[in-house]
């Protein structure tokens, strides 16, 4: 969620990675929803670049017009809209989202709390609709945002329905960090929480991506039989308890789910 060591590249032993390239996407990746504003110095660290490394980037990416100064003559640089554009291939691509937001606005409707849809990018979640209906987390949540998927439920619901192998270098991958008290950083005891999932069909997490933030997943299904996305519902403890989540918002959540599938069974 926030520190250095999430956008530096660890690509040197690939002899075919065209190390530039890699080092690039790295500085476009230390801007976050936490840091929109870096300066030269901030970038060089968050990537782990040298300085002097750090500087052409930026201005590369200035003179393309994916960053600018904050304020002309100032040290400190922001994102640009153009970045969209990197984005905006896949997303067009990818019809799910198109297909799930009449969906998910309705299943806000209902349950009253914000729904959301994302897919798994490596130990990652990547968050692809949203229908918000108050802020929840302390970190503004858009399309495009991640959060690691070890402690939420849609990354167990995703994380679950990959291969063995698929879930071994996810979790390689993983830097299973304590965000709360309740956040279960045991590769073993995720394992165990994983099985439970994909036999049950859906996951409930309770404040262990943060405190006090409850939500329910379920998976969506493509017309492969694979999972390519999951949908939940997330809501506050102060306003719905576990028995709530699991009475009220799972059933209404499934019912999207199974809404979704049979339309992407059309296309």
């Amino acid at each position: 969620m926030s520190g250095t060591e999430g956008v530096r590249p660890d690509t040197a032993a690939q002899p075919d990675v065209v190390q530039s390239l890699v080092r690039g996407l790295a500085v476009i990746r230390a801007f976050d929803a936490e840091h929109p504003l870096l300066t030269l110095s901030e970038v060089a660290r968050r990537t782990g670049v040298p300085a002097a490394a750090a500087r052409r980037f930026l201005q590369t990416l200035e003179s393309l017009g994916y960053v600018r100064h904050r304020v002309a003559g100032t040290k400190r640089f922001e994102l640009t809209p153009k970045v969209l554009e990197l984005g905006f291939g896949y997303l067009s691509a990818l019809s799910l989202p198109e297909i799930m937001q009449p969906h998910l606005e309705a299943l806000s409707q209902q349950t009253g709390e914000s729904v959301s849809a994302a897919v798994l990018s490596g130990p990652d979640i990547v968050y692809v609709a949203r229908v918000p209906t108050r802020r929840i987390m302390s970190v503004r949540i858009t399309i495009g945002t991640s959060f690691p998927a070890y402690a939420t439920s849609m990354g167990r619901v995703l994380l679950a329905s990959l291969t063995e192998s698929e879930l071994e270098d996810a979790l390689a991958a993983t830097d299973f960090e304590q965000l709360t008290a309740e956040t279960l950083t045991e590769a073993a005891a995720l394992r165990d929480e994983l099985a439970r999932v994909r036999q049950q069909g859906w996951c409930i997490v309770d404040g262990e991506l943060e405190a006090g933030l409850r939500s329910v997943s379920v998976p969506v299904r493509g017309r492969d039989g694979s999972i390519p996305v999951a949908l939940n519902v997330s809501t506050s403890a102060t306003r719905d308890s576990i028995d709530d989540i699991r009475t009220q918002h799972l059933p209404l959540a499934l019912e999207a789910a199974r809404a979704i599938e049979a339309e992407l069974r059309l296309y």
